[in-house]
């Protein structure tokens, strides 16, 4: 996405949308400075510096020795390297849509939201909702991309209940699955996911226990996962708007059905 392209789904005016970040963010804390406290600081920081200073000084004379003994007559000092820091990789383009991908609506609509999700995550379960309502306001206009980005740190049966969907979606019921798993996102350990399959109308329930229990679909998700990694998805739900010519823009986290109505609108009339 061009940077000097303004983001139809950003609003300074709104609140920072809620996100379900990848890693807890670190405990802030305070620290109370007396005289003394400062007075005993300072003696400890000069104590640190003159042992870190000898200490260079030692390994820097070592290293001109070695060199002198290697050859080197210069006189000049050597340094020895430091590794750089590592550059963090820019973001790559999210993966374009492709025949394995569960898609609802139109096929052929002008607009494509691909969404990372976390069927555990409360944040997800509402934009859930919200994107139901998008698809309703907009029939035709949106398609919808549902793509595994699994929290297992934060939510312990988000990985199951990923693989859980693709083995209904095998006979059928991805989006029904899907939705009855958000609606009953607080109880997703694996019995009730097979009443969940049932109760969506999947016919072979021992063929769904069989693929759930195998892991048959753990490497799916898991290459789900880094595509929206690779992609910059650090948080859930974390997704991205594509119009017909593969321009993408991002939707910072739960926005509200309204807030995406305003940013769907601008992207069809700029079509």
């Amino acid at each position: 996405m061009s940077e000097d392209v303004q983001n139809p789904f950003m609003d300074e005016s709104r609140p920072e949308p809620v996100i379900e970040p990848v890693k807890p963010l670190a405990r802030e804390f305070t620290l109370h400075l007396t005289p003394r406290r400062i007075f005993l600081l300072g003696i400890a920081i000069g104590a640190l510096t003159v042992f870190v200073v000898g200490g260079v000084g030692l390994l820097l004379n070592a290293k001109v020795v070695k060199a002198l003994a290697a050859g080197n007559t210069t006189g000049a000092a050597v340094v020895a390297p430091t590794a750089a820091e590592p550059e963090q990789p820019a973001a790559e383009p999210v993966k374009p849509v492709a025949a394995a991908d569960h898609v609802r609506g139109d096929k052929n609509a002008a607009i494509t939201i691909i969404e990372y999700s976390d069927f555990q995550c409360p944040f997800c379960s509402k934009f859930h909702a919200t994107m139901k309502q998008v698809m309703t306001a907009y029939a035709g206009k949106v398609k919808w991309v549902y793509r595994h980005f699994p929290l297992a740190s934060l939510h312990a049966n988000a990985q199951k209940a990923a693989e859980a969907s693709e083995c209904a979606a095998e006979q059928g019921k991805f989006w029904e699955m899907a939705d009855k798993m958000f609606e009953n996102q607080n109880a997703l350990d694996a019995a009730k996911l097979s009443d969940y399959a049932k109760a969506v109308g999947v016919k072979d329930l021992a063929k769904f226990g069989s693929c759930l229990s195998s892991g048959k679909y753990a490497k799916l998700v898991a290459a789900d996962q880094d595509g929206g990694a690779a992609a910059g998805i650090t948080g859930t739900p974390g997704s991205f708007v594509l119009d017909k010519s593969g321009q993408s823009q991002t939707i910072p986290g739960a926005l509200p059905f309204e807030s995406n109505k305003a940013g769907l609108d601008a992207m069809l009339a700029a079509k």
